[in-house]
């Protein structure tokens, strides 16, 4: 059997007649660019976050750096990070001017250490930007409580955990403003890039709307430098349909990962755990091993394509080895080097399901 990391033909095949009407109608509107659906997606993604504002640009990488710069981050100011997460964290910070300081993770979820974070702040510290990694969300209660204490700003990278909760809670509610990707991998994903700031905070919305279409104000007036990340009408309308599904597409997520769980957990492999009180949508299913590379040769032979969800923290890179400051981290090193991310996607068959975890378990 050959199973795909992910099969995005397969998923928008479920889709395909509402997404042909909607690009069809938006066609015929001659609005493409922050029209009525990116205004729509706007007020739905708000809603479904629970929060007061949410406001559209063209990538997740474009949201962390509005949702910084919104905020007032810039040059002289240090923002509190995880080393084992996707670049565009760590280039958002940048992007503002400010430096990026890298603390530890967390050993069994693979987020953030609220203990690291407390060693590393100083008196430039200004922000915290936790990431939700794999669709398990950081310890926001935690982080939110050092946050308080210290007068910081909270960034929550969402990029891929949309839909998961901390109790009652969506992930995205917790901080001052948070940063969604529809990248088509990701949860929830578009045709092709796009992305979204959720915030209470009405001057935060404000500047990011001018900051995402050339610091343009209501009047037509520049009244600040701002960028071109303007959402299109075709991605938003792609998103609308399936925010509708999300959490159903979620639930599939979680019950796939449950039998991986159940089926490697036995045969040895360190699976992921979600605290109590968590709700993980598994944007990435992510196990442990020792032996990771010899395993990923051997289920590729057997047809199973899998991924490295980090071989190599940031601070291992060449060009962010020299741009961040960064505290010792063991734990995310000996992660990094025996994470190995399997297939998870909403429309895999039980078969490929099965298959999966009964090669994994026989191979391990």
């Amino acid at each position: 059997m050959k199973v795909p990391f992910l099969d995005l033909a397969r998923q928008h095949a479920a889709f395909m007649p509402d997404i042909e009407a909607r690009i069809v109608e938006v066609a015929g509107s001659g609005a493409f660019i922050l029209g009525p659906n990116v205004t729509a997606l706007e007020q739905e993604v708000a809603a479904f976050l629970g929060v007061e504002h949410a406001v559209a640009c063209g990538s997740g990488t474009d949201a962390l750096h509005l949702a910084l710069a919104g905020l007032g981050l810039g040059p002289g100011d240090e923002v509190i990070t995880t080393p084992f997460t996707f670049a565009a964290t760590v280039e958002a910070i940048e992007y503002v001017g400010a430096t990026p300081v890298l603390v530890d993770i967390d050993p069994g979820s693979y987020n953030i250490d609220p203990a690291r974070v407390e060693e590393a702040i100083t008196g430039a510290t200004r922000a915290l930007l936790p990431v939700h990694l794999f669709g398990l969300p950081a310890d926001m209660h935690a982080l939110m409580d050092i946050a308080a204490g210290k007068g910081l700003k909270v960034v929550e990278d969402c990029a891929q955990c949309l839909g998961a909760r901390l109790g009652e809670r969506v992930a995205g509610s917790f901080g001052d403003a948070a940063a969604l990707s529809f990248y088509p991998t990701k949860t929830l994903g578009c045709f092709g890039d796009g992305g979204m700031v959720g915030t209470n905070d009405a001057n935060v919305d404000r500047r990011m709307r001018r900051l995402r279409n050339h610091g343009i104000d209501d009047g037509g007036e520049h009244v600040m430098l701002g960028y071109n990340s303007r959402l299109d009408e075709v991605q938003a309308a792609v998103v609308r349909l399936k925010l509708a599904r999300l959490d159903r597409m979620n639930q599939r997520r979680r019950e796939i990962a449950a039998h991986y769980n159940t089926v490697l957990g036995a045969a040895g492999a360190v699976v992921p755990a979600a605290y109590d009180g968590a709700h993980h949508v598994y944007g990435y299913y992510t196990i442990l091993l020792p032996d990771r590379d010899v395993l990923r040769s051997k289920l590729a032979e057997q047809g199973i394509a899998t991924a490295l969800y980090y071989g190599k923290p940031l601070h291992r890179h060449a060009y962010f080895a020299g741009s961040c400051r960064a505290h010792d981290m063991p734990v995310a090193e000996r992660i990094a080097g025996q994470c190995l991310s399997l297939p998870v996607f909403p429309e895999m068959s039980d078969a490929e399901v099965e298959y999966v975890a009964a090669t994994v378990a026989r191979l391990i």
